[in-house]
């Protein structure tokens, strides 16, 4: 009845990037046991666990899809990348408030609610984002009685690339409509943007063929301190070249540096001036976006601009899918450690292929 291999094993039949030699070599395996054990008996509990399915059919027609467990908007951007899979439903959101405003005009979502209290049971199916006791309590408490499939399910063990898991577990719930090679190229997230933020952001008259940078950032060793650098070097090269800096509040003190550093005629900043699907059009003007792994990296994705990210101690192939436009660089510790030169020659090949693709 318990099989603890559901942990850290695929619940569909291919491979993706994923980091499971390194958990179960851990000493994790015992957590994530524990966490399994009183997830099982907690649906037990609730009266949840007879209602579980393996497969989304015909019939389910209207659903509702639980997602409190993204832990950021990126991670959001990812769990959620599948829902185009699911063209021919009507779907609902149930989600955080942090990441509802990504889906306000969503074109797969019908509907984005962030409270219990605003949903009419009338689901036929509900998909719930992992079966931790908090997701299972808030579906218990909006559909009792309604089946259900998961996405990530027991899944609790190792990292994993999130879009691929979720296109992956979507196509396996549908019945493998589409075979590996079909999935792997189809996956990448979606972010759909308003009219009135693309009205807004068209006032704003930007220049031309300019390069966005992502600055600042969460983590130390995911927050790069030498974008004034890059912007050093490109500008030696490419004398009519113009950049536009965005990011959150945490951008503030390198936008500071920057903007004292280079005269305006070469550079514009929308630090912490936007929401973030406004900013996710700023970005959709640029010629490509540099930037670190970040949530702004997977809006960039999913508007298909070409970027040049920095990762640090996660391999790009956990990140990125074949459908990205990507240039990026790695190192195991810190993106500090990562030259300038190395930037601008990734860079380089960046705008190579931006000038071999891009339809004037």
């Amino acid at each position: 009845m318990f099989d603890y291999k559901k942990t850290h094993t695929f619940p569909f039949r291919y491979e993706i990037p994923n980091y499971s030699s390194v958990y179960l070599k851990s000493q994790l395996m015992l957590n994530a046991r524990i966490k399994y054990l009183k997830r099982c008996l907690y649906s037990f509990a609730k009266g949840q666990k007879s209602l579980e399915l393996f497969n989304i059919t015909n019939k389910h027609k209207k659903i509702l899809w639980i997602n409190i467990s993204a832990s950021s908007l990126g991670d959001s951007l990812m769990d959620l990348s599948s829902r185009i899979l699911l063209l021919d439903k009507e779907i609902d959101l149930l989600t955080d408030k942090k990441n509802a405003d990504l889906y306000r005009n969503d074109v797969f979502f019908c509907n984005v609610f962030t409270s219990q209290d605003q949903i009419n049971n009338n689901y036929e199916l509900v998909i719930i984002d992992s079966y931790s006791t908090r997701s299972i309590k808030l579906k218990t408490e909006v559909a009792a009685l309604t089946k259900y499939v998961g996405l990530y399910g027991y899944y609790n063990g190792p990292e994993v690339n999130r879009v691929l898991f979720s296109f992956h577990q979507m196509n396996n719930l549908l019945g493998y409509k589409y075979n590996e090679i079909e999935i792997n190229y189809k996956a990448k997230s979606s972010l759909s943007i308003s009219n009135e933020d693309i009205s807004i952001i068209q006032s704003l008259k930007l220049p031309k063929n300019f390069i966005a940078i992502v600055i600042g950032g969460d983590w130390d060793y995911r927050t790069y301190n030498y974008w004034d650098k890059v912007i050093e070097a490109i500008i030696s090269i490419e004398k009519n070249v113009k950049f536009i800096l965005v990011g959150s509040d945490n951008g503030k003190e390198t936008e500071m540096k920057i903007l004292e550093k280079f005269p305006k005629s070469y550079l514009q900043s929308y630090v912490a001036k936007f929401t973030f699907n406004q900013t996710a059009q700023i970005i959709s003007y640029s010629k490509l976006l540099l930037c670190c792994d970040g949530g702004l990296m997977h809006a960039a994705i999913s508007i298909n601009k070409t970027i040049v990210p920095l990762f640090a101690r996660l391999n790009p192939e956990m990140q990125l899918t074949k459908s990205c436009n990507a240039f990026p660089l790695t190192d195991p510790i810190d993106v500090n450690n990562i030259k300038v030169k190395e930037v601008l020659l990734r860079y380089n090949e960046a705008i190579n292929f931006y000038h071999n693709h891009h339809r004037f």
